[in-house]
């Protein structure tokens, strides 16, 4: 038999029971109350919205503000814009170049258009050769601001970053730059051997980014420029569109893997095993268009082991007139001379 006070509990927790079943109905009795009057207050909203939207509809009136009309309008026209822009952009893509860049040449007070932007290609260890070329052609200060004033010719030496960031290497080169200020250093161009060709692409990435000239050129850092002679030789080629200007060349493809001009992708060369012409590497000359369209399809262009073949094939596809410009072959070249142009 239970006990009374078994009983008791038992009464107390059938009643605690139902008074909680009791609140959670009251509860959601009410929330249902509470959103059904939300819904009825939000058809009523819109129902006078709608009303009021007829109304002046049917009086003529506009049914936005003036401010949300100004932004509707500048919506429309930025959009117009970009329309105009995108059709640009994809007819220049369509032909491999970019639209005319509104930029300036990012040189102070420029008062000659740029005609060429000249990239010496250094590599660390070689400051004796620099310090020559700035003695013999390369000028600086005063005379380098005359350069680009007068004769609108932009140079600078062009170097990447040290494999292992930050070593001795690359704090010589900072040393030395925040004396001459006539470096380009590509943060993003490991200098090495094996990576001349991606260098001399980022180069030209970078050069077309910077400055706005009609012409870009890359020379070795053993080479010695007549730069008025180089500028006369451009200046009669302004009128073409798409020219790659060099010491043209064709030759030997070496499969052997013990020569010193090896071509690991030689068999793409076919069985005659010879290169198709390009200019030498020791200087070349490319106009803006064709560093527009290696600037825009960088990522696809095959680089070889050797540069100035990776440079000839990117416009072997192009309509781009090669010209072979002997002013530009070296006057002297054998083992331990320097390159002399023009």
């Amino acid at each position: 038999m239970r006990s009374r006070g078994s009983q008791n509990r038992l009464s107390g927790n059938s009643f605690g029971s139902r008074v909680s079943a009791l609140m959670l109905a009251m509860i959601a009795t009410m929330a249902t109350i509470y959103v059904a009057a939300r819904l009825f207050q939000e058809a009523e909203s819109r129902a006078y919205l709608i009303e009021e939207l007829e109304k002046r509809t049917g009086q003529g009136q506009s049914a936005v503000s003036l401010d949300d009309t100004l932004k509707v309008t500048a919506c429309r026209e930025q959009s117009k814009k970009l329309s105009v822009l995108e059709t640009e952009l994809a007819a220049a893509r369509q032909e491999g170049f970019v639209p005319k860049r509104l930029q300036g040449n990012n040189e102070k007070h420029p008062t000659k258009k740029v005609l060429l932007v000249v990239g010496v290609m250094t590599t660390f260890g070689r400051r004796k050769n620099r310090d020559a070329i700035r003695k013999a052609w390369m000028p600086a200060g005063i005379a380098r601001r005359e350069l680009v004033d007068k004769k609108g010719i932009i140079v600078r030496f062009v170097i990447g970053r040290s494999a292992n960031g930050g070593d001795s290497f690359d704090k010589e080169i900072k040393d030395e730059s925040s004396h001459t200020n006539d470096f380009v250093i590509l943060d993003n161009q490991v200098e090495a051997p094996e990576e001349k060709a991606k260098k001399i692409k980022s180069f030209f990435i970078y050069a077309i980014g910077k400055w706005d000239a009609e012409f870009y050129a890359k020379v070795n850092d053993d080479v010695y420029v007549n730069l008025d002679s180089l500028g006369g030789v451009l200046a009669s080629h302004l009128d073409k569109p798409r020219v790659y200007i060099g010491c043209m060349k064709s030759g030997k493809v070496f499969s052997e893997q013990t020569h010193k001009w090896h071509e690991p992708d030689w068999w793409k060369f076919g069985d005659g095993k010879s290169y198709f012409r390009h200019a030498s590497g020791e200087v070349y000359v490319i106009s803006k268009s064709l560093a527009q369209f290696i600037s825009i399809n960088s990522f696809m262009l095959r680089t070889y082991v050797h540069d100035d073949v990776s440079i000839g094939s990117w416009f072997i596809g192009l309509d781009v007139q090669h010209i072979d410009e002997t002013k530009l072959c070296c006057s002297s070249w054998s083992p331990g001379a320097i390159c002399v142009v023009l």
